[in-house]
């Protein structure tokens, strides 16, 4: 971690993509910005049909439209919050104050934590539907991979987010040593002497 700007003393200095692009979160938000994009786009391209002999679409997770929903508004939530974060740690070397430091990387906590929750449930809510479907409600058997590919990839963000919160805790180490630091070590004014 060292050369790794988080105190305010090494703030504002220039931005280095490859640096950027190297370091270990920012390849799981990446990752995790992939995964969110094939969701949502399997469940959107493949996610909805019908049997021969009907005219209307259903969720291809045992005609349960809620899974449909859950996964397609999960996936495009954790897309723009991926690329949200991806342009807060861009920014976050410039940001020189250490308590706006220390608020950025505790939202990026609770967000990472939340999501790895939220894909926990999602990757269970859609094997369970995936599991009691009915062979019958899709007899071509269509959009199969396009589900299997939605629950793998809901399977992989719980892990890509919780290696986000890892890391973001360890940012938090770092930022909080800084701001005790400053505290402890703020030069004093000295006393004028009358």
């Amino acid at each position: 971690m060292e050369g790794m700007a988080y105190g305010a003393g090494k703030a504002g200095g220039a931005f280095n993509p490859i640096t950027f692009f190297q370091q270990p979160h920012t390849i799981l938000r990446i990752l995790s910005w992939f995964f969110s994009i094939v969701i949502f786009g399997s469940i959107a391209n493949e996610g909805y049909v019908n049997r021969p002999d009907e005219a209307q679409e259903f969720c291809i997770f045992n005609r349960n439209q809620n899974a449909c929903n859950y996964g397609l508004f999960m996936g495009t939530l954790a897309f723009l919050c991926c690329l949200a974060f991806l342009a807060l740690d861009v920014y976050f070397p410039q940001i020189s104050s250490v308590k706006d430091r220390k608020k950025a990387v505790l939202a990026d906590v609770g967000v990472s934590a939340f999501w790895s929750f939220m894909w926990f449930v999602g990757f269970c809510f859609l094997t369970n539907q995936w599991q009691v479907a009915k062979q019958e409600d899709n007899p071509l058997r269509e959009g199969g991979d396009a589900a299997r590919a939605a629950i793998t990839f809901a399977f992989f963000s719980i892990f890509t987010w919780g290696g986000l919160t890892l890391f973001s805790m360890e940012r938090l180490k770092s930022v909080s040593f800084e701001e005790e630091y400053q505290k402890l070590f703020t030069p004093q004014p000295p006393i004028p002497l009358i």
